[in-house]
C-alpha cells in the first residue's frame, strides 16, 4: 500500500467504459482548479477506438478512445490511475488486467456486487505490488484542487460549497460515499476545508482500509488533522485502533462509527452496504466508538456532535499555530452546457432544422400529427401516408387511391429503359442495393421519367391561360421547346399506353373534375394530326391528372398547387414507383448470380 499522497495536479487517469456525466464532471472539476491539462487522459471503449468530444472550460477538447487496457496504457504512459466504470460482472476482470501494467497504480472500482473471492485476489495482487485499490462499491476520491475520481463529491455547485477546487489541512476517510459529500460540507464549514478524501467503498471487503488511508494521512505534511466515518460491521475499524494504540499516528484523529441506532432494533438489521451488517458485539457501533475513543481518537457522543468534535480539534491546532490561515480564492465560472441553460430558461437557442410533417418525440410517431397507431387501426395505404407526408392533410379516398394506382403503373417498364439498364449494369459490377438503385435514379430527368413536373406546369398555364391546342403547341414549338407529356419512342395513335387508358378511366368515374385532363387529350388529338407517335405519355397523364386532383379536391388554394408543381413533387412519385423497380432489378441479377456486363463491340458504330 502507497504510504504518502495518491495524486496531485499533474494526475492522469484512463477511464474504463465511457460515461459522459461523470467524465465532464472531473473535467470540471479540472477547470475549477486551474490545471492547464485534463485529468481523463483516455478512454477505454472495449471493441471501439476514435476520440469522444467533451469540455475543459469553455474549449471543446477530443479525448481519445481506446479497444483495450493495453492500448490504452501503452499509448498515456503517464496516465497512473485506472477508473472502473465497468458493471460487477467485469470490473474484476478489467481491473486485474490494469493492475497488471506497469504504468497503472491506483484502480478505483465503482461498481458494487463485485465477488467477493474476486475482490480477494484483487486485493492481494496490490498489496504484493504495492499498488492501491479503492473500492469496490466507491464514489472514489478527490484531492481538493488537484484531482478527482468520476462522481466524487457531486455537482459542481457542491464542489464550490465545500471549497473543494482548493486544499484544506483535513485528511478524511470513509466507507460511504453518500456520506462523504454530507462530511466534505461538514469539514468545510467548521475547519479550512479537505485536503483528501477518500471513500472506500461499502463491500464487505474494501480493495483498501480506513488504516491503510490514516496511515497515509499521517505522512502527508499537508494533512494537519485526520477524520473518520466508519459504520457498523465487519471490523476494519480495529485495525485503526491498533495503529493508534501503536504510536503509529501522531496526528489528531476525529472519528465516528455509524449505526449505533442498530440496537434498537430486535434482529439483525442490514444497512445501506453489503459490509454495513452487525455480526456480533465487537463489530456494533458502540464497540467501535468506544475502542477508537479509549485508543485516542476524538470520538464524540453523537454523530450530531461530530461537528463540534471537528470543530474545535481544528481550533486547537489552528490556535497552537500547527495550521497557517488560507488565503482564499475564487474559483472560474463554469460555462453552463446549452442545454442545462435552455430548460433553466436563462437562455433561447435557435433550432437548426425545421420539420412539419412528422414528429418522434412522444410515445409513438406521428404523420403530420396522425399517431402510427392510428395509422394502422384505421387501415390507411401506402397513398394515406404520401398524403400525409407530402401534401401535410388526409386527402380522400379516391385521392389516396389514384397516388396509389401511379405507383403500381410506373413502378417499372422493363430492363430496356435507360433507369433500368444502369441499375443492371451496376448490380452486375457487384455494386450494393444502394448503389444500384442510385444508378438508375439519377437517369431521371426531362427524357426520362421527369417530365411529370414540366407537363403539369406547362399544361396548367395553357389551360389557365385560355391557348387553345393549336394556340398552345405551336407556341411551344417557335421557344424550341417540345410539348412534355406528349410523344412516345413505340406507342402510336392506334396503340395507345394502357397506363394512360387506366388513368384516364380512373380519373373519369372518379375525380369531380378532369378539365386539366380533358385539355390534354385535345392537344393529344391535334399532335396526332401532325405525327403518329405524339400521343399522351404516362407523364403527362399524370401531371394533367394531379392538376385535377389538387383543384378538384378542394383542399387546396392556388398558391398551394403552384408551389407543388414548382418544387417538383409530381417528379417525387415517379421517383417512388420507379425505385420499386429498380431494387427489382438488382434483386433480380443478384439472385441470377449475372456476371460483369460488357457491352458487345458489334452494337457501336466506331467512327473517325
Amino acid at each position: 500500500m502507497a504510504t504518502g499522497q495518491l495524486f496531485s495536479r499533474t494526475t492522469q487517469a484512463l477511464f474504463y467504459n465511457y460515461k459522459q456525466l461523470p467524465i465532464q464532471r472531473m473535467l470540471d472539476f479540472d477547470f475549477l482548479c486551474g490545471r492547464e491539462t485534463p485529468s481523463v487522459a483516455g478512454i477505454i471503449n472495449p471493441g471501439a477506438e476514435g476520440f469522444q468530444k467533451l469540455f475543459f472550460g469553455q474549449e471543446e477538447i477530443a479525448i481519445p478512445v481506446h479497444s483495450s487496457v493495453e492500448a490504452a496504457c501503452a499509448a498515456h504512459p503517464t496516465a497512473d490511475v485506472f477508473i472502473n466504470f465497468a458493471s460487477y460482472r467485469s470490473a474484476a476482470a478489467s481491473s486485474n488486467l490494469a493492475l497488471k501494467q506497469p504504468t497503472i497504480r491506483v484502480v478505483a472500482i465503482i461498481a458494487e456486487g463485485v465477488p467477493e473471492s474476486d475482490t480477494k485476489e484483487l486485493i492481494a495482487y496490490a498489496r504484493a505490488n504495492n499498488k492501491v485499490v479503492i473500492g469496490p462499491a466507491t464514489v472514489g476520491g478527490v484531492q481538493a484542487g488537484a484531482f478527482k475520481i468520476g462522481d466524487t463529491a457531486g455537482t459542481i455547485d457542491n464542489i464550490i460549497q465545500c471549497k473543494l477546487y482548493r486544499p484544506g489541512s483535513v485528511g478524511f476517510v470513509s466507507k460511504s460515499g453518500g456520506m462523504s459529500n454530507e462530511l466534505y460540507n461538514t469539514i468545510a464549514r467548521v475547519t479550512d476545508g479537505i485536503y483528501e478524501g477518500i471513500a472506500i467503498g461499502g463491500d464487505v471487503f474494501p480493495g483498501s482500509t480506513l488504516s491503510d488511508h490514516v496511515l497515509r494521512f499521517n505522512n502527508i505534511p499537508q494533512v494537519k488533522m485526520i477524520v473518520v466515518l466508519g459504520e457498523l460491521g465487519g471490523r476494519d475499524e480495529y485495525s485503526l485502533v491498533e495503529a493508534l494504540k501503536s504510536g503509529k499516528i501522531n496526528k489528531p484523529v476525529c472519528a465516528w462509527v455509524s449505526g449505533t441506532c442498530a440496537r434498537l432494533f430486535k434482529s439483525e438489521v442490514q444497512f445501506g452496504h453489503a459490509g454495513a451488517k452487525s455480526g456480533g458485539e465487537m463489530e456494533s457501533a458502540q464497540a467501535k466508538n468506544q475502542a477508537l475513543m479509549d485508543a485516542g481518537a476524538i470520538v464524540p457522543t453523537s454523530y450530531e456532535a461530530f461537528e463540534t468534535s471537528i470543530k474545535e480539534t481544528f481550533q486547537k491546532l489552528a490556535e497552537e499555530g500547527k495550521i497557517s490561515a488560507i488565503k482564499e480564492i475564487t474559483p472560474p465560472q463554469i460555462p453552463e452546457d446549452l442545454n442545462t441553460a435552455i430548460k433553466s430558461g436563462k437562455v433561447r437557442a435557435p433550432t437548426h432544422i425545421i420539420s412539419t410533417i412528422s414528429d418522434d418525440r412522444g410515445e409513438e410517431p406521428c404523420y403530420a400529427g396522425v399517431p402510427m397507431s392510428s395509422i394502422v387501426e384505421k387501415g390507411m395505404g401506402v397513398g394515406d401516408v404520401i398524403s400525409l407526408l407530402w401534401f401535410k392533410r388526409s386527402l380522400p379516398r379516391y385521392c389516396t387511391q389514384f397516388i396509389e394506382i401511379c405507383i403500381m403503373l410506373c413502378a417499372d417498364h422493363g430492363p430496356c429503359v435507360s433507369g433500368a439498364h444502369n441499375t443492371i449494369v451496376t448490380a452486375r459490377a457487384g455494386k450494393d442495393l444502394v448503389s444500384s438503385l442510385v444508378s438508375g435514379l439519377l437517369t431521371i430527368g426531362p427524357r426520362f421519367g421527369g417530365a411529370i413536373d414540366d407537363a403539369a406546369r406547362y399544361f396548367k398555364d395553357a389551360y389557365d391561360r385560355k391557348l387553345s391546342p393549336y394556340e398552345f403547341v405551336e407556341s411551344m414549338k417557335k421557344k424550341g421547346i417540345r410539348v412534355p407529356g406528349i410523344g412516345h419512342r413505340i406507342k402510336r395513335g392506334d396503340n395507345r399506353d394502357k397506363r394512360v387508358e387506366l388513368l384516364q378511366l380512373f380519373a373519369r368515374t372518379n375525380f369531380p373534375s378532369t378539365k386539366y385532363m380533358e385539355y390534354a387529350v385535345e392537344v393529344e388529338t391535334y399532335t396526332l394530326s401532325k405525327a403518329n407517335n405524339l400521343v399522351m405519355n404516362v407523364d403527362g397523364a399524370i401531371g394533367t391528372l394531379f392538376l385535377d386532383l389538387l383543384a378538384g379536391s378542394g383542399m387546396f388554394t392556388k398558391q398551394e398547387v403552384d408551389e407543388i408543381v414548382a418544387i417538383g413533387y409530381l417528379n417525387g412519385l415517379f421517383v417512388l414507383a420507379r425505385s420499386i423497380g429498380l431494387i427489382g432489378h438488382t434483386f433480380d441479377q443478384k439472385r441470377l448470380k449475372q456476371p460483369l456486363y460488357r457491352h458487345p463491340w458489334e452494337d457501336v458504330l466506331y467512327t473517325k
